[in-house]
């Protein structure tokens, strides 16, 4: 079975456009899990554009209770995004993602190499780069009792240097696969690159995650890829959700994973 971790950032957006707390953030996480979800996921960014670091402490608090016992909590974020201060009445500051971490401890911690400037994240971790840097701060939120994943492309040196450096996971970003699908063109190329990546990581003793532009056209084919263990999925999740309702969308999603 191929867990589905909610992406509650888009949900976040849509309150920040107002000075409110409606949608409210852990009624939503709850509704998605009473749904079928199995996981819930944010990526809270320095400059607090959705998820705020506030909005993690008030997840933590949900998913610690005992109706959530086997419900995964994934931060993701820039494990290099120091502290800062909120320029915005009533919103408190950033504390720094491995901080923030550290004081949270969810079950898993999702590194990605981000930034302001970036709409959205569109890269993976280039390893010949960043590798030794990052082994240290792998190592470091693993003695926390946090499993790690980097968000990585599908290219097989990289993968190799993600189980070098010690990570327990990877997850693949799929917004190459998900733009071949939107064009009609090269689709079983780019499905054979995530299907080669996940057999080489899985080799190599890695879980793999995936992520990014996955929605209920491209998933279920994206699905058929043995060993793929989560999808993190918010976006097309969220717009899915307005247009039949959380509960059906989280449904479909489930049904498009084979589950």
């Amino acid at each position: 079975m191929i867990a589905l971790s909610v992406n509650l950032n888009k949900i976040a957006l849509i309150r920040n456009s107002r000075d409110t707390s409606n949608p409210d953030l852990p009624e939503h996480a709850r509704m998605a899990l009473e749904a079928g979800a199995d996981g819930i996921t944010v990526h809270p960014r320095p400059d607090q554009r959705h998820i705020r670091a506030s909005d993690c402490f008030d997840l933590a608090t949900l998913l610690a209770g005992s109706d959530y016992a086997d419900v995964e909590f994934n931060i993701e974020g820039n494990p290099f995004a120091d502290a800062r201060v909120s320029s915005r009445p009533g919103v408190s500051d950033y504390p720094g993602f491995i901080e923030l971490v550290e004081t949270i401890r969810p079950a898993q911690c999702t590194l990605v190499p981000d930034g302001d400037e970036q709409l959205t994240s569109d890269h993976g971790f280039d390893l010949t780069r960043d590798g030794d840097i990052l082994a240290p701060i792998i190592q470091q939120l693993q003695a926390m009792g946090v499993r790690v994943s980097l968000f990585m492309d599908p290219v097989a040196h990289q993968i190799e240097l993600a189980a070098q450096i010690g990570t327990d996971r990877i997850e693949l970003y799929t917004e190459p696969y998900a733009d071949a699908c939107k064009a009609g063109a090269g689709v079983d190329a780019s499905w054979h690159s995530y299907h080669d990546a996940t057999q080489q990581a899985t080799e190599l003793g890695l879980g793999v995650n995936a992520g990014h532009d996955l929605d209920l056209n491209n998933l279920p084919r994206f699905a058929t890829i043995p060993g793929l263990l989560e999808v993190s999925i918010g976006h097309a999740l969220t717009v899915d959700s307005i247009r039949m309702g959380m509960p059906a969308a989280i449904a479909a999603y489930q049904r498009a994973l084979g589950n």
